[in-house]
């Protein structure tokens, strides 16, 4: 098969030729250019030139064509112009991180580095982002609608603008021609509804959603209705030339929904419900929902919301066992990730531990498809490199004599 076959092979579920693997296919599955850049001495690639990091935030590594090919990806992700914080990725310039690491970073990345060693990025002068000194990366400080409370009279969300518009057509279409990927693109609403909207005071926002429910409902009618005229901007300039489309937010905690079922159904759901239906009944296109933690209460709502494919199947969360989860759900919904433990085992444990608890969920989730394999969230920057190829050559080679 090639990639973009095996892909939708395991999104109808039915059962591909092998396991379907996604490796930096989204900016939840990749690698931090930390663990990047020793993976890449490990399978002993030239130093130069660097690798570049096209996600400051994350501090997340470009993969280059040959190493994804080396683990078998069958997914690549159509990426904006910045992802992260407004910066493009355009004019790199050699950089060089506290632990030696060398990269190629956007020309629009120029941090300031306080007294105590933080580096820090400011917009109008107001700090939007901070990297403690010994950090792998930023945290996000600006603050979101949900924190600001705008008068929702004169607020007005962001929108896709005709030169993103122009570049993301651009990139779908050498992205369709030049590869047999399946070609995954983020486009959820301008702000995640629930998650991203706290960003800078999550405590605020919190509070506002628990206690002005009207409020919330005109936010998210408001915002929804600047991403339905995104998505059919977005569906007019790359059309079918993608497979799936993901938006993310954070409904889980490692222990339990951040929410209640009632709290989801009633403010979340029919918000998101509306910009998923048009996905539906517009496009070929699947959902694709990144949303950590432990789900299992909410997973009938989101099935009905209209998510075709859950990431990353945080197993070590409360009630998400892969063997309940495929058998309640994995008739409905894809899984996409699920692989092994990302907090414990694929980074304290050895290559054998790490192929051990990969082969055995890929013996609960590989059977009848709807499952892709893929790192439970990127890999962090100090996971080993033998256990990185651990990880994705089980995958590669699995089904095959041993």
């Amino acid at each position: 098969m090639t990639s973009r076959e095996r892909v939708w092979t395991a999104l109808e579920h039915r059962q591909p030729d092998r396991p379907p693997i996604d490796f930096g296919g989204t900016r939840q599955s990749g690698i931090s250019v930390f663990a990047y850049a020793r993976l890449r001495r490990h399978l002993g690639l030239p130093e130069e030139p660097p690798p570049r990091v096209f996600d400051v935030y994350q501090m997340l590594a470009e993969i280059e064509p040959a190493v994804a090919e080396r683990f078998g990806a069958d997914v690549v992700g159509l990426n904006r112009r910045a992802v992260a914080f407004g910066i493009v990725n355009a004019d790199w310039k050699p950089w060089t991180f506290e632990d030696g690491t060398r990269a190629l970073v956007p020309g629009g990345f120029n941090p300031d580095r306080e007294p105590d060693g933080t580096w820090v990025l400011r917009r109008d002068g107001e700090v939007i982002a901070a990297m403690p000194a010994g950090g792998w990366y930023f945290d996000r400080l600006e603050k979101l609608p949900g924190a600001l409370h705008p008068d929702l009279d004169e607020w007005v969300p962001p929108r896709l603008g005709p030169q993103e518009l122009e570049h993301l057509a651009a990139e779908a279409r050498r992205l369709r021609d030049t590869t047999d990927k399946a070609v995954i693109a983020p486009l959820g609403p301008p702000y995640e509804l629930f998650y991203g909207l706290g960003t800078g005071d999550f405590a605020a926002w919190m509070i506002t959603f628990a206690s002005e429910p009207d409020y919330v409902r005109r936010l998210y009618d408001k915002l929804v209705t600047a991403w339905l005229e995104d998505l059919e901007a977005f569906h007019g300039a790359v059309g079918d030339r993608i497979d799936i489309l993901q938006f993310n937010d954070d409904f889980g905690t490692q222990r339990a929904p951040f929410l209640s079922v009632r709290a989801f159904r009633e403010l979340v759901m029919p918000a998101y419900k509306r910009g998923l239906d048009w996905i539906h009944q517009n496009t070929p296109w699947k959902v694709f929902l990144h949303s950590d933690g432990a789900l299992g209460p909410l997973i009938p709502s989101i099935i009905e919301m209209g998510v075709d494919i859950l990431n990353p199947v945080q197993t070590t969360a409360a009630g998400m066992d892969p063997r309940r989860l495929k058998k309640e759900f994995g008739d409905r919904l894809v899984f996409w990730g699920g692989s092994c433990d990302c907090q414990g085992t694929l980074t304290r444990g050895t290559p054998e531990q790490v192929a051990a608890e990969a082969r055995a969920h890929l013996d609960v989730l590989q059977p009848g498809g709807g499952h892709v394999f893929a790192s439970v969230h990127n890999i962090q920057a100090n996971v080993p490199p033998e256990n990185i190829v651990a990880l994705f050559d089980t995958a590669l080679h699995y089904g095959q004599p041993r």
